[in-house]
């Protein structure tokens, strides 16, 4: 008996995508990717050049023997020496960041967490100043610290650069503590926790993000601040980095010593980069969780 067997076509297999479709596609992705990389290499030569040019000028610029360290040995003594005008700044920054951290810290807590009378406009005025431009108010907080008595004092110096960025940080820290969750706080109050303990324990380490980034800007505007130290102090030996730099002349005619003051640049820029470095990874969460309501 003969038997027929019914043969079967095998299955289409599917349809791949076309190459030629595939490959504009991919060679428009890698086009792109290489402009963005470009385009953020140039950039950052554009920044970083700058700081580049005034480190070679430091150790081989006038006054400096081919390679050596003489700019900044001259740096060193000048005035009354690097060391005073170098520990100014480093007083005058420290008292305005710990002074800022903390003032709008307990702002932002406050506006963020209670409810009372005239808060959206009070909320709005302390926003209102970043619109008022800070040298045209210098005078008016001259005339203040002479009749309180800190005119000419690194403390006086420090409370007007505290003021200077308390908007921008109350701004930051309340809405770094309107993006917590109400329920940690309660909770810590269903375990004992008065609202200072619950502020200390529970919020205050999620919100570090907003706070270093308070920190940075406060450290950044202070260190480099030259308007008002020069405005506000008047005695050499409380002069801060910046208004030293300015100062730094040699010679009857009163040239600048260019050298010199490269070595100036140099150290007034390393301190901001190494802050900004070590902490770049804060910096960039506090602006993503603090910036932004949601």
């Amino acid at each position: 008996m003969s038997s027929t067997y019914a043969k079967t076509a095998p299955a289409a297999a599917p349809r791949p995508e076309s190459t030629t479709r595939r490959r504009p596609r991919t060679l428009r992705r890698t086009v792109g990717t290489s402009a963005f990389y470009a385009g953020l290499t140039l950039i950052a030569v554009l920044f970083l050049a700058p700081l580049v040019w005034s480190a070679w000028r430091s150790v081989t610029g006038e006054g400096a023997a081919g390679f050596s360290l003489d700019n900044y040995f001259r740096l060193f003594n000048f005035g009354e020496g690097l060391p005073t005008y170098a520990g100014n700044s480093l007083l005058v920054t420290g008292l305005t960041v710990l002074g800022t951290l903390v003032a709008s810290t307990l702002a932002g807590y406050g506006f963020a967490r209670f409810s009372f009378p005239g808060k959206n406009l009070i909320f709005f005025i302390i926003l209102a100043i970043l619109m008022v431009p800070h040298p045209t108010i210098l005078i008016p907080l001259f005339k203040l610290l002479s009749f309180i008595g800190l005119q000419n004092s690194l403390l006086g110096l420090s409370l007007v650069m505290i003021m200077f960025q308390l908007p921008f940080s109350v701004f930051m820290m309340t809405n770094a503590f309107e993006n917590l969750p109400r329920e940690l706080e309660e909770s810590a109050f269903i375990d004992g926790c008065s609202r200072f303990q619950a502020l200390i324990r529970v919020q205050l380490p999620l919100t570090v993000p907003g706070m270093v980034t308070v920190g940075i800007f406060a450290f950044l505007a202070s260190w480099n601040e030259f308007m008002a130290p020069l405005i506000l102090l008047n005695d050499g030996s409380t002069f801060t980095l910046p208004v030293a730099l300015v100062n730094l002349r040699s010679g009857d005619f009163g040239t600048i010593d260019i050298g010199a003051l490269q070595a100036g640049v140099v150290m007034t820029a390393l301190p901001c980069l190494v802050v900004f470095l070590l902490l770049q990874k804060f910096y960039i969460r506090g602006f993503t969780s603090g910036a932004v309501k949601g």
